[in-house]
């Protein structure tokens, strides 16, 4: 029996795939491991792997948009009849929904039919009867699939299946009584319209005013997930400046000893931030609604920027780790995320989140939480600015730091301390090395 292929979730957070390209054609043979297509998930582009064994009998959908668990293809025996394995899974399908629904239908009947009454009567027609109530068209995947060969609108066409549903043969039954479109009348004759008064001048290039571009699987999830953290959890902000003269001196002596490896200071501050949570659990933990996690793992989620939006890798145990193992993953993760190749494992079990956007001038600025972490630390650039010290006014190399906590989890004091322990540490840097 040929095996119906569906889009598989690919993340703990995804609701959909993109499918961007298809390895293999219809006929081609398929062995386990062979490469099916590149899907976008929410996360990264990646790729399908084939766990069966044939051939690509049928191809559903060639490129764009499939809900998790929606038929994308079909593999089995050379020749074999790929609709009867569709149609087979339709009919479990409907045969699930009956069983599952029929008690709820027995009881509801006298209160969905005014409904359907009222629904019969408007304007929609045989599209709104098979619709449901936001407006997706339902019908079975053979049935889709037969409508887009015959060059058909599967909205006009009236289901006969459980709650409107389309099914084969309502495809195949429209088909064959699809009318020929009739000839268009002859338009009455009309009095002469007066001349239209002239077009006004636009500027050149008016007509390009703007370009629209449909919305990525992961900027889908960046908006939804954040402006549930946002709009959530109760974000309040502790900011304060840190003198990195000693930080600068250390990393300029590593360096130098260190060849070829370049320590960064985005380096030394995942490390300083690694070693403060170790010391104050409280910052290192989760909301969980009916209860707080406390994290025994300091797991640092370092945000990356990428063309459509952002990534946060997870540098693992990074309490423990040296400055040169920190550098290395970096590197390597920014590198993966920039060519959209990391895997879910290495951007799930944050516990702290940094975002660095001192590389870009920026000099203060505050961030989103990242679930399910209760802190973000947001970190802005090195700046030389006069300060005060022992009665005089001398140069230092300034950093400011905000961090963005869920005052869930967080107090202002819990937050203060960690922020204490954090400038402590960078200010006697060599803190870091013991």
């Amino acid at each position: 029996m040929a095996e119906v292929i569906r889009m598989p979730r690919m993340s703990d957070t995804m609701e959909e795939g993109n499918i961007v390209a298809w390895h293999k054609n219809e006929g081609d043979k398929v062995e386990p491991g062979d490469l099916l297509a590149e899907i976008e998930t929410d996360k990264a582009t990646m790729d399908f792997e084939s766990l069966w064994e044939g051939h690509l009998l049928h191809i559903a959908v060639k490129e764009g948009t499939v809900p998790v668990e929606g038929v994308i293809a079909v593999i089995g025996k050379k020749g074999e009849d790929w609709k009867a394995a569709l149609e087979g899974e339709e009919d479990n399908s409907e045969k699930a929904t009956s069983n599952g629904h029929a008690k709820e239908e027995s009881s509801s009947k006298k209160q969905e039919e005014p409904a359907m009454a009222e629904s019969s009567s408007g304007s929609g027609g045989a599209a709104s009867d098979s619709s449901s109530s936001e407006g997706r068209v339902k019908a079975s995947p053979l049935a889709k699939s037969i409508a887009k060969e015959a060059g058909i609108d599967i909205a006009a066409v009236q289901g006969s299946g459980d709650g409107g549903r389309i099914v084969k043969k309502d495809v195949e039954a429209f088909i064959e009584k699809k009318p020929e479109a009739p000839a268009p009348a002859a338009p009455a004759a009309a009095p002469a319209a007066p001349a239209p008064p002239p077009m006004p001048v636009f500027a050149v290039g008016a007509e390009d005013a703007h370009e629209d571009k449909p919305v990525s699987q992961m900027r889908k999830t960046i908006a939804r997930r954040l402006s549930e953290s946002k709009f959530t959890a109760p974000h309040f902000y502790l900011t304060m400046e840190i003198n990195m003269d000693k930080v600068v001196e250390l990393r300029k002596q590593l360096n130098e000893v260190a060849a070829p490896t370049k320590i960064s200071f985005n380096d030394l501050v995942v490390k300083a931030a690694a070693v403060a949570l170790r010391k104050h659990p409280a910052v290192n933990s989760s909301w969980l609604g009916d209860k707080i996690r406390y994290n025994k793992q300091v797991n640092i989620g370092v945000a990356v920027a990428v063309e459509d939006g952002l990534l946060v890798p997870v540098i693992r145990h990074s309490d423990m780790k040296t400055l040169s193992q920190i550098n290395y993953e970096v590197k390597v993760f920014a590198e993966k995320a920039r060519n959209k190749k990391l895997q879910p494992d290495e951007m799930s079990g944050n516990t702290f989140t940094i975002s660095n956007l001192g590389m870009f001038g920026i000099e203060e600025f505050t961030g989103i939480i990242n679930p399910p972490d209760a802190c973000i630390m947001a970190v802005g650039a090195i700046i030389e600015k006069p300060v005060v010290k022992d009665g005089q006014i001398v140069p230092a190399n300034i950093m400011k730091v905000t961090l963005s906590c869920d005052h869930r989890v967080v107090d202002g004091a819990t937050g203060s301390e960690f922020l204490q322990t954090f400038k402590a540490i960078l200010e006697e840097p060599v803190r870091l090395l013991v």
